[in-house]
């Protein structure tokens, strides 16, 4: 499939079948994380068959079942290490589409100290992608009406931004808050974000999702 198509189907999915991946799939996984890694400077890991990380109370309130493989989003604490991690961790969670693996983005439930990615002083661990094969292909989350997502009425729109802010409007965010908004500034969609739980990660999501449907960088 291609980037579109990953991007309208894929949904958060937290219950998973026992099924492993498999070791063709491991080794494509590991390339493109490798590449995200060069060209962001983080320091992103792959974790496989490792339950500990969702036990206990925080998974069952995450409704979690048979998660144990995740992306583990590290890198040197900065202003923009948020941003950054929610932009090529969602590269990576439409990676996982095409590669027929569901996923879901985890902030707060699973057990940070029982992950077993490697950080070191002076970075962070900023939040995992449970990913796998699912029980189930999710279900598309409600969204806010375009209006109030943008600067520009639907009819007013160029055709890239339309293509653009479908995507956007399909990025997941935390609690599903899409705290963001679209203006558009001469042939450049500027994407913004209020304050709110993961905000800047959700930032990084949704510039991705933009970029990738519209081919349009944003600033």
């Amino acid at each position: 499939m291609n980037i579109n198509e990953a991007i309208q189907l894929r949904h958060s999915v937290r219950q998973y079948k026992t099924e492993p991946i498999p070791e063709d799939i491991k080794g494509l996984l590991q390339n493109e994380i490798d590449l995200c890694n060069r060209e962001s400077g983080l320091k992103i890991q792959a974790i496989y068959e490792d339950p500990n990380t969702f036990t206990g109370f925080l998974a069952s309130y995450g409704k979690f079942k048979n998660a144990k493989n995740y992306i583990a989003l590290v890198g040197v604490e900065s202003n923009t290490l948020e941003e950054t991690a929610g932009y090529y961790g969602q590269r990576l969670v439409l990676f996982l589409q095409q590669q027929g693996l569901n996923s879901c983005w985890v902030g707060g439930t699973y057990k940070k100290g029982k992950c077993s990615a490697a950080v070191s002083s002076g970075e962070k661990l900023v939040c995992i992608i449970a990913f796998g094969y699912g029980e189930n292909e999710g279900s598309k989350h409600k969204s806010k009406p375009l209006e109030k997502l943008c600067n520009v009425p639907e009819e007013q729109m160029p055709e890239w931004f339309k293509i653009g802010m479908g995507a956007a409007m399909m990025a997941p965010t935390a609690i599903n808050q899409q705290k963001f908004f679209v203006e558009l500034r001469g042939e450049e969609a500027v994407i913004t974000s209020k304050n709110g739980p993961f905000s800047k990660v959700d930032l990084g999501i949704v510039k991705y999702n933009f970029e990738a449907a519209s081919g349009h960088k944003c600033p």
